[in-house]
């Protein structure tokens, strides 16, 4: 029994294409259809959907209602939600769901990109819009003794050199 599991679960992804063109079918599984009965069953049960969706008739639509559907839509737009906040959460939803104003939608993507970049750059410490330069004479001072300390250390280093090779 377990085999035959084994061997049907490869076949359910078959039975929709076995349905649809039986010609180009291979044998194996038109053979094994013929040995399994939870296979065969299922591909009735195929088949018997198939001739229902062939069968049925799409509904036509009503005349008014895209008229009705308006008149909805308007009453939505035009209810008074309840509260401050509630009118103003309820208004800006209605201005970006139903209203002309999907100008307004690259604004606010833009906005928003603004907002998060200088949120994210105050957060890094990117921007110091207060910082002071340090004076032009100290950078030059520090340059001349990171200069002088190389040469020391260079000198140091020579000297090392010739007591190893025996100067």
């Amino acid at each position: 029994m377990e085999r035959k599991l084994k061997h049907c679960a490869g076949m359910e992804s078959q039975l929709a294409d076995v349905l649809l063109d039986p010609e180009r079918a291979s044998a194996k599984v038109l053979s094994h259809l013929e040995e399994c009965e939870g296979c065969s069953k299922d591909l009735e049960d195929l088949k018997a959907t198939m001739t229902l969706l062939d069968d049925w008739q799409t509904p036509e639509p009503s005349p008014y209602f895209a008229t009705r559907l308006g008149a909805s839509m308007r009453e939505v737009r035009e209810a008074e939600p309840a509260g401050w906040l509630g009118r103003r959460i309820g208004g800006l939803r209605a201005r970006f769901s139903y209203g002309a104003g999907m100008h307004m939608r690259p604004m606010a993507a833009a906005a928003l990109t603004i907002v998060l970049l200088l949120g994210g750059g105050a957060y890094l410490g990117i921007t110091e819009w207060n910082a002071t330069p340090p004076p032009a004479g100290q950078a030059v001072v520090h340059d001349l003794q990171t200069l002088e300390s190389n040469a020391n250390l260079l000198d140091q280093m020579e000297a090392l050199s010739s007591n190893e090779s025996g100067d």
